[in-house]
């Protein structure tokens, strides 16, 4: 077969924030907020050269090892082959380290990116396939699906594939995540879990994650047994002590309030009337953001003027 032909064009990708879990859904449910990386990708005549703005900025590597690069580089070899060279810019606004989907959406903004600058992408690389491709980057869906699908997802594995179902938050929720200074690595948060659980926790996870479904959707008020968690939370409170006390503390005065992802960061499920009483809740060791729903997903958009990405 003969190798992919590349547009001459530069393309922009832009992916979102997202929260995993969101309580009781552990590495099931997702949901993408309106907080965003953008990145635009040309093909060039030969190198590598990446730029990168805001987050991760002093820290990211500029070379093969980065996770954009590496989506890239899978991509293309399942769209066809490597372009002779490519030239990157990154605007990253998602805080790395912070169970905000940093990786899933270097990850999916690289597999879009991909697609979207080799000619005839899309009959080579469909939406099943780019999930199952950012899961494999991954290693597991939750966030990516939310990443590349916008709203509130529902993934799973089905015979070692990724699958995943979009329906719509919402529009009277107004996500609120409480940002700590220091990350948490995935990898601490998740060796904190233990092998098996109480049959009476997984039986109440599952009643309130069905639960969770339901509020929303359609039943914003159900939000707050809704996102009741026994499955990591409380687990991987020793990682994160200011973090879970921060959500019990929110809890108690009745907002529902989960650990975002693996953590640290904490995320409240507000509506308009409470959001700004809930953003000045957390005190000065946070940075409070009200966001928005995201309900597009990973977009390919038309270019910037230079220098507003």
């Amino acid at each position: 077969m003969a190798g992919p032909a590349f547009r001459a064009a530069a393309v922009r990708v832009r992916v979102p924030a997202t929260s995993a879990n969101l309580g009781p859904g552990f590495d099931a449910l997702g949901l993408a907020l309106g907080l965003y990386d953008d990145v635009v990708v040309r093909v060039a005549d030969s190198g590598l050269h990446i730029d990168i703005a805001g987050e991760g900025s002093a820290t990211l590597p500029r070379d093969e090892k980065h996770l954009l690069v590496r989506s890239l580089r899978t991509a293309f070899d399942i769209l066809g082959g490597q372009p002779r060279g490519l030239e990157i810019v990154c605007a990253n606004r998602i805080p790395h380290g912070r169970g905000l989907g940093s990786s899933s959406a270097a990850i999916c903004a690289g597999i879009v990116a991909a697609r979207a600058v080799t000619i005839g992408g899309e009959s080579r690389l469909d939406d099943t396939a780019l999930l199952e491709l950012a899961t494999e980057i991954e290693g597991h869906p939750d966030n990516v699906a939310a990443c590349l699908l916008g709203g509130f997802t529902l993934s799973w594995m089905e015979a070692g594939a990724a699958r995943a179902i979009r329906m719509e938050p919402s529009d009277s929720i107004v996500p609120v995540v409480f940002v700590p200074g220091k990350p948490v690595l995935t990898e601490t948060a998740r060796g904190l879990l233990p092998r098996t659980v109480p049959h009476v926790d997984a039986a109440t996870n599952a009643g309130r994650a069905a639960l969770l479904v339901e509020a929303l959707t359609r039943r914003p008020e159900l939000l707050l047994p809704a996102t009741e968690d026994r499955l990591h939370q409380e687990y991987r409170a020793p990682a994160m002590p200011e973090s879970a006390a921060l959500v019990e503390r929110l809890r108690a005065d009745g907002i529902p309030a989960v650990i975002s992802g693996a953590g640290p960061t904490v995320m409240a499920l507000a509506d308009a009337d409470s959001a700004d009483k809930v953003e000045a809740l957390a005190g000065a060791d946070w940075a409070a953001n009200r966001l928005s729903l995201d309900l597009r997903g990973a977009s390919v958009l038309p270019l910037a003027p230079s220098g507003d990405m």
